[in-house]
């Protein structure tokens, strides 16, 4: 399912400007970007923004992170400018596999082949012609997925194609000048053994982790010894026959792909200080930059894919529409957030609101709304429609099992409500009920009222019968068990409830928590007149008298 975020639907600003007043970070990042350039087109013709993936592993949440970002930056990019931009997704599949993933197939056989570049492994699932290929065709579908614009770069297809070349002589050129920028940052085990090239083993394939011992720019070759052998080697380090450290690999790409614009998490923070430092030697300008913070899962600790404490995009999607991750991705990139299955209630309700709120703005204000970024700049109408957190919570309390009780409850205030006219509200629907079966039932308590509660339940439920008996003649008929009609304001709900709050209970808060807890069986929920007004009087009254029927052990 396409994320809107990636839809290429930016319509450019009248005059396009860098004076665009907007301070949401996408605009902040491309007038940025465009006042680095000396708002000129570059000599290539166009903007190139980068992003990197390490096909050691499938595309995870964080490789959705630094793409879906990155395109927020280039739809603020068209609005304000007309220079052309494009998008490259690098693969570092000429990297060495360092440890074998534990969610892959033939273990043993990724365990012989521990120190390859990834294109040049076998692929476990036996559909392509290595590993790193596989894992390749994997980001592709999963970008496309998400229906992201963007060329594909292989790495080791740029080495072995010579691509890189011109680069790789530079380098081994200035390898004293490189050597002096990288040195001071590693112990001093690791300085005696430091080399900027990697040679590929001719023999085994491994790429080695080797000290050049001498160099020849003429002939454009390294000297090594080789660590098993310990025969002196010479390779050329042209075509494929050695990759460079991760560092300086970085710059070389930058370098010779004129990159201007490339995201990166806080972890690599250092490495763009020392990359950009190599990219400056070689007489190129290292792109723009954008530092953004790690994620942390519920306990506060970074996401780990060893640990495997993180949220996948699967998961986050099984329960959420694709927009609210886009959403989530959009929000405060420099602050560390917790990336946790807890949040996508809270997450759907703030996109819905904000999604509410867009068609109240003025075209400016429009620009610092979250879903514009989400949508490209053409965010969906918004319609009336509940709350995730609203229809959740409609299906703790009526045992949902089916999605056309949470529509029956709906159709309640909104009798045209269809999945035909309104699709977002379908999904909503559909994954509220699978979001309340997997991760809220199983955990659901209810806490068995006090004395005190009880009065105030009492009471809240003699103000049920007495509302239903006094306006029977207005009821609408919702339930047909009952045949029975709810009274649906929410409002007059609303004052009934605080009314007996202040009167039974210390304070509002609590009676408004005593009601969640010995309702719902949870500890936060909906605004409770909205609940009734949806969920329906009689329904109420049987919430209220089974949490009236318990008692204390």
């Amino acid at each position: 399912m396409p994320t809107p975020s990636s839809r290429s639907s930016i319509t450019p600003s009248a005059s396009p400007s860098n004076t665009i007043t907007s301070t949401a970070w996408p605009f902040q990042e491309a007038r940025r970007l465009l006042t680095s350039l000396n708002n000129k087109t570059p000599p290539k013709g166009y903007v190139l923004f980068a992003t990197g993936y390490g096909p050691s592993g499938l595309p995870h949440i964080g490789t959705f992170a630094e793409v879906v970002r990155t395109t927020m930056v280039q739809n603020a990019w068209r609005y304000i400018t007309d220079i052309p931009c494009r998008l490259f997704t690098f693969s570092d599949d000429m990297d060495a596999l360092r440890r074998v993933p534990s969610n892959v197939p033939q273990q043993t056989m990724l365990t012989e082949h521990l120190g390859k570049p990834l294109a040049t492994i076998p692929d476990p699932y036996e559909r392509y012609g290595s590993f790193g290929e596989h894992n390749n065709a994997m980001l592709k579908q999963f970008l496309d997925s998400f229906g992201f614009s963007y060329q594909f770069q292989s790495a080791y297809d740029n080495y072995t194609k010579g691509l890189y070349d011109p680069w790789l002589k530079k380098i081994l050129a200035r390898l004293d000048d490189i050597r002096h920028i990288i040195l001071p940052t590693l112990g001093h085990e690791r300085q005696q053994t430091y080399s900027p090239f990697q040679p590929i083993c001719p023999h085994t394939g491994h790429v080695l982790h080797v000290p050049v011992i001498d160099t020849d720019r003429n002939k454009h070759t390294i000297s090594y010894i080789h660590p098993k052998t310990k025969d002196t080697m010479t390779c050329s380090v042209l075509g494929g026959a050695c990759k460079l450290q991760w560092k300086v690999d970085w710059a070389m790409r930058w370098v010779a792909m004129d990159v201007n614009y490339e995201m990166a998490g806080k972890d690599l923070t250092e490495s763009y200080v020392l990359s950009s430092k190599i990219a400056r030697l070689l007489k190129a300008q290292p792109p723009q930059g954008f530092i953004y913070e790690l994620f942390l899962d519920a306990q506060g600790e970074k996401i780990s894919k060893s640990k495997g404490n993180g949220v996948s995009i699967d998961e986050w999607l099984t329960y959420a529409p694709p927009e609210s991750l886009s959403f989530f991705m959009y929000q405060h990139p420099k602050r560390a957030k917790k990336l946790s299955l807890r949040i996508i209630p809270s997450t759907i309700d703030h996109y819905l609101k904000n999604l509410h709120d867009y068609a109240q703005l003025s075209p400016v204000e429009r620009l610092n709304n979250p879903v514009w970024h989400v949508h490209a700049g053409t965010p969906p109408p918004s319609k009336p429609r509940p709350e995730f957190s609203m229809i959740l919570n409609l299906a703790t309390a009526s045992h949902a099992d089916h999605k056309d009780v949470l529509w029956g409850f709906i159709r309640t205030l909104a009798p045209d409500a269809d999945a035909s006219t309104d699709p977002l509200l379908a999904t909503l629907i559909e994954k509220a009920l699978v979001y309340y079966k997997n991760f809220v039932k199983p955990y659901r308590t209810y806490r068995t009222p006090n004395e005190q509660e009880r009065k105030a339940l009492t009471d809240l439920l003699h103000q049920l019968k007495q509302q239903r008996q006094e306006n029977a003649a207005t009821y609408t008929n919702m339930n047909a068990k009952t045949k029975e009609q709810p009274l649906t304001d929410p409002v007059m709900w609303q004052n009934i409830l605080y009314a007996l709050g202040k009167q039974h209970m210390p304070s509002t808060k609590e009676w408004f928590t005593c009601l969640y807890q010995t309702l719902l069986g949870q500890d936060t929920g909906p605004r409770m007149g909205s609940f009734i007004a949806l969920y329906g009087v009689s329904n109420m009254i049987t919430l209220v008298e089974r949490a009236l029927a318990r008692t204390h052990a």
